[in-house]
Formats: structure tokens, C-alpha cells, sequence
């Protein structure tokens, strides 16, 4: 079917994550390598709308494994919600010669691909998203470096909480997902772990777990916050009130999408990229690549934005009886 398309289209969407740059260098040089040629589409749907699209070959994806962020850039685009946006994306598309897309992002990235696809641009979807949201993937690209950042900041800032004998509330990225946050929390050994999938909101529950952690002789108290839950100064203010023990927030923010990407990050973005390419050169569309139960696997777009996820029960709670 490879003879049938001659030309594709590689964006990164959304948030950025460490490892999109060596999804978009298997992209590039696996399509090369099928006889492709392949237009990188800068700053995602924004910058297809702008027709900002540029001929790429094998050296342009030189040296970029090893680079967080992604060289392509991205962008949230609200036009590619309307009808008018996506019509015109296609036939951009097609003025462009594009008969396939692959599309790196998260569920909103994979929602303009669905509608493209519906439209006649064969499109491929690769899960990139440093929260982990997408139900239909055990993986998605960036997750990994973006945890172990977040884990490195905890231990430095455990550090000092211990010395000052202090509690620490300290908030991780992931929007209304808890993944990074409960990740963090079994390996950081917090005492504390709200996610968004979890928590009650019952503050006076936590400031008795803290007085029940003193009694019992600690010191420090460590707490990871969801972003999806927020709030985190607020929460270190009564508490520091109610307990009488200095509390500090920290939000670590941005810090962990950049950084380079691990090795993890590296190998699954590029086995991925080169996945979307064979997917492309088979005749499919509308489908996201996934990672299952140890194999590469692909989902119809619709299926997997069907799909839910929540926390793992079996994860969950051991995070509860490790955290005494």
C-alpha cells in the first residue's frame, strides 16, 4: 500500500514531552527509509491552519533524540474545534500533498485527528503526554522522564523538610489525572498522596494524619499534591495553623515537561513513531498507536477516546499501607 501514499505530514500537539523529538526522528527517517516523502507541520494544528509546513529529510532530524521539547513546536489551536478549522486543515492538507498525518499529543490532539480522518487525510495518532490520561496506552511518551524529574525535586526537597523538621506540601503536574502524583508518592515515600481520582477533599482528615505522624515520633511530613486538586498554598497555610508545624507548598510546575528525555522516553517514542509510519504505508487511518500488555498495539481513534482510565486499585492501595 506504500505506493499509494506518497507523502506525510508529522505535528506534535498540545503540552510538550520529553521523547516527541525522537518520535518525530523515527517518523521522519522510518518514512525515508519507505521511500516517503515528509512535511513537518510547525506549532500543530495552529500552524497547519498557517500552512507553517516544511520539507524534512533524515538530517533533519539529526541529533534531536537526545533534546526535550519538541523541534516542531506546539500550540493549542481553538479553530481546529469548529468545522470551518477542520475543513480547512484538509484541504491545506491536501494542497500540500498530504495524504497521511501523524499526529503526537494527547486525547484533544487525537479528537482533530479523528476529524481529519473523516475528511480524507489518513491519520495516525501517537500518544504523547507527559500525564499518562490516555486510557487505550500503559505508556505514553514523556511520562517517564517526567516523573523521574519530579522525583529528583522531591528527594532535594525532602531534604531540607527533614532538616527544618517541617511539612512539605509539594504539587505535580497531570491536570485531573493523579499518575504522576501517586508514582511520586510510592517513590518518594510521602506520608500523604492526593490524586484527583481519590480524594474526598477532607483536610481536617489530613491535619490528623500529620498529628497522628508526630505523635508517633516523625518529624517531617511529606505531602504530594495532584495539579488536578490545586490549592496547595492554601492547604500548607491551615495546616502550618492547625498543627503548629512550619509547612512549605512547592508547585513544581513546569520544570517537569523539559529535560531530557530518558531512555525509556527514547526507545517507546521512536518504536511508536515507526509504528504510525508502517500504519500509514498498510492504507489505515483514524487509529492511535498504543503500548499493551508488553506489544505495540493500534485502536480506532473513536475506541480509544471512548476509553476510561482511572487509578489503579492494586497501586492505590499499596501507596495507602506504604505511606505510614
Amino acid at each position: 500500500m506504500s505506493d499509494q501514499i506518497k507523502t506525510i505530514g508529522v505535528l506534535t500537539s498540545g503540552g510538550d514531552a520529553p521523547g516527541m523529538n525522537a518520535a518525530i526522528r523515527a517518523v521522519v527517517r522510518i518514512a525515508v527509509s519507505r521511500g516517503l516523502k515528509v512535511k513537518g507541520i510547525q506549532r500543530g494544528y495552529s500552524g497547519l491552519l498557517n500552512e507553517e509546513i516544511v520539507d524534512m529529510d533524515a538530517k533533519s532530524v539529526a541529533d534531536i533524540i537526545q533534546k526535550g521539547g519538541t523541534i516542531l513546536y506546539t500550540a493549542r489551536c481553538e479553530e481546529m474545534k469548529t468545522e470551518e478549522g477542520q475543513k480547512k486543515a484538509a484541504e491545506i492538507c491536501k494542497k500540500h500533498g498530504i495524504e497521511g498525518l501523524v499526529v503526537i499529543g494527547g486525547d484533544g490532539s487525537f479528537q482533530g485527528a479523528q476529524k481529519l480522518s473523516h475528511l480524507g487525510i489518513n491519520t495516525i495518532g501517537v500518544p504523547g503526554t507527559i500525564d499518562l490520561d490516555i486510557a487505550c496506552t500503559e505508556y505514553t511518551i514523556g511520562f517517564d522522564t517526567a516523573v523521574n524529574t519530579a522525583m529528583e525535586a522531591i528527594d532535594k526537597i525532602r531534604d531540607t523538610s527533614t532538616s527544618h523538621e517541617r511539612c512539605s506540601v509539594i504539587e505535580v503536574m497531570g491536570r485531573s489525572a493523579g499518575y504522576i502524583a501517586l508514582w511520586c508518592g510510592i517513590a518518594n515515600g510521602a506520608e500523604d498522596i492526593l490524586l484527583p481520582e481519590k480524594w474526598d477533599h477532607d483536610e481536617d482528615a489530613l491535619i490528623n494524619h500529620i498529628k497522628d505522624t508526630r505523635k508517633r515520633g516523625k518529624k517531617h511530613h511529606i505531602i504530594i499534591n495532584a495539579e488536578g486538586i490545586g490549592r496547595s498554598q492554601e492547604m500548607a497555610t491551615r495546616i502550618e495553623k492547625e498543627t503548629g508545624m512550619e509547612t512549605r507548598a512547592t508547585i513544581l510546575g513546569h520544570l517537569q515537561r523539559g529535560g531530557s528525555p530518558t531512555c525509556k522516553d527514547r526507545v517507546y517514542a521512536s518504536l511508536m513513531g515507526a509504528y504510525a509510519v508502517d500504519l500509514l504505508c498498510q492504507g489505515k487511518s483514524n487509529r492511535v498507536v498504543a503500548y499493551a500488555n508488553g506489544q505495540y498495539v493500534d485502536f480506532e481513534i473513536d475506541e480509544a477516546l471512548a476509553m476510561k482510565k482511572d487509578i489503579d486499585e492494586f497501586q492505590f492501595d499499596v501507596s495507602k499501607h506504604l505511606a505510614r
